[in-house]
């Protein structure tokens, strides 16, 4: 009988933690599998007081037992992934990336900005890597996959093809086609590193999980940015929701295992778009502050503002959440009281749903009282009882457990309550 694949999930708009708790479990598993995404993701993740930024390479790489798989879902930039590649050497053998992922190339990044400049103030707020515009083409069936690079020729045809094709578009946008000597020398570049590292990811999934090894899902983003379930239009284009992991690496509902979601003491998202508990004040800008709330990829800051178990109790009933892990606990240190949103208030009507407008509602809250210190507690016995009080509120507003809690950004300040 095969065993089941794990999975870690962000619960609200990304930027939760999911590094930590990936890097952390990655020590008890033999692959870690990114699912979907791109580049747009940063996984931040501190051992030993060195600091790693991961975007595109699964958060197992610190683990040099664990082997590391970019799922055909993934849209990988080429140029992005050689860059991130060389902070660990040689990587034949750990890392193993799909054939059947689709590239990001340079058209791409400057499509996807020159369309942010273009709509001004009602800018979705990207990372202007490109993401958008290769998930559109994948979904017009005119995308590029990594499989390609096998065969520059090709590749450099198809591409030179799609530009005369799409000609009064980058004309639009002042983009011209590239030389086709410049081209078929970037992608034998690239084809030289990358070719050795392609497989069919699907089936290294399936062996592995036929040969019982134990293999760890690992989403991008968060589920209030996926593409169907999201605040849209202000989402990521792909899948960031479990049901994203089956579609993006191949493997079945029935082979998942723990479905474990990430979630912050409090909320934070970058860019633009709806954020009911979003903090305007002080408190705001001190939660921002005190959770050094700076974006991995583009370095911006982030927006701060309280729990909302709505939108978490949410997005683990459409994730099938097995529990919860509560990251960033420290950052709510030495408030005096705790806000936690509990209800919307809609048209003077109280809910506790999230409803497809999340523009004109009202959160309503109930305060809790503070505490001192949690930072570095590795044991349930070592938090205040306002904290723990904390834990167990979320616990019964969200209808799910809390399982592991974060108290530093330290792998080894965590409290493991499975």
């Amino acid at each position: 009988m095969s065993t089941k694949a794990d999975l870690i999930v962000g619960i609200q708009w990304g930027d939760e933690g999911k590094g930590k708790i990936v890097d952390l479990l990655a020590q008890k598993y033999d692959a870690v599998a990114r699912y979907q995404g791109g580049h747009n993701a940063g996984h931040t993740i501190w051992v030993d007081g060195i600091k790693h930024a991961l975007h595109l390479i699964p958060s197992g790489v610190l683990n040099p037992k664990a082997i590391n798989i970019i799922g055909n879902g993934v849209v990988v930039s080429p140029e992005a992934l050689i860059k991130e590649m060389k902070q660990f050497g040689d990587m034949k053998g750990r890392l193993f990336v799909s054939e059947a992922a689709h590239m990001i190339l340079n058209f791409h990044i400057e499509m996807d900005q020159a369309k942010e400049r273009m709509k001004g103030a009602k800018a979705i707020g990207t990372t202007g890597r490109g993401i958008g515009p290769a998930y559109s083409e994948k979904v017009a069936r005119s995308g590029f996959r990594l499989g390609e690079l096998r065969n520059v020729d090709t590749l450099a045809a198809r591409i030179l093809e799609y530009f005369e094709q799409n000609k009064s578009i980058y004309d639009a946008i002042d983009l011209s086609a590239p030389k086709e000597a410049d081209l078929k020398a970037e992608l034998s570049g690239c084809a030289k590193i990358i070719v050795p590292l392609l497989e069919n990811t699907t089936q290294m999934a399936w062996k592995l999980m036929k040969d019982d090894k134990k293999v760890l899902l690992e989403g991008a983003q968060g589920t209030l940015l996926d593409i169907d379930h999201g605040t849209y239009p202000y989402v990521t284009s792909s899948s960031t929701i479990s049901a994203g992991a089956c579609t993006g690496l191949g493997v079945s509902p029935k082979d998942l295992g723990n479905v474990i979601g990430i979630v912050k003491a409090y909320c934070t998202r970058v860019g633009n778009g709806p954020f009911p508990t979003e903090d305007m004040g002080d408190d705001g800008q001190r939660l921002g502050e005190q959770g050094h709330e700076f974006g991995t990829t583009t370095g911006r800051a982030r927006r701060c503002g309280w729990f909302d178990a709505i939108a978490c109790k949410h997005s683990s009933r459409i994730n099938g959440c097995d529990y919860l892990s509560v990251m960033k606990l420290d950052v709510l240190d030495g408030f005096d009281e705790i806000k936690i949103c509990v209800a919307y208030e809609v048209d003077g009507k109280e809910i506790d749903y999230m409803p497809l407008d999340l523009d004109n509602i009202t959160p309503i809250y109930k305060t809790f009282k503070g505490w001192d210190k949690t930072e570095g507690a590795r044991t349930w016995d070592e938090l205040p009882q306002t904290a723990k009080d904390y834990l167990k509120v979320i616990e019964e507003l969200t209808e799910t457990k809390v399982g592991m809690v974060s108290t530093s950004p330290d792998r080894n300040d965590t409290i493991n309550l499975i």
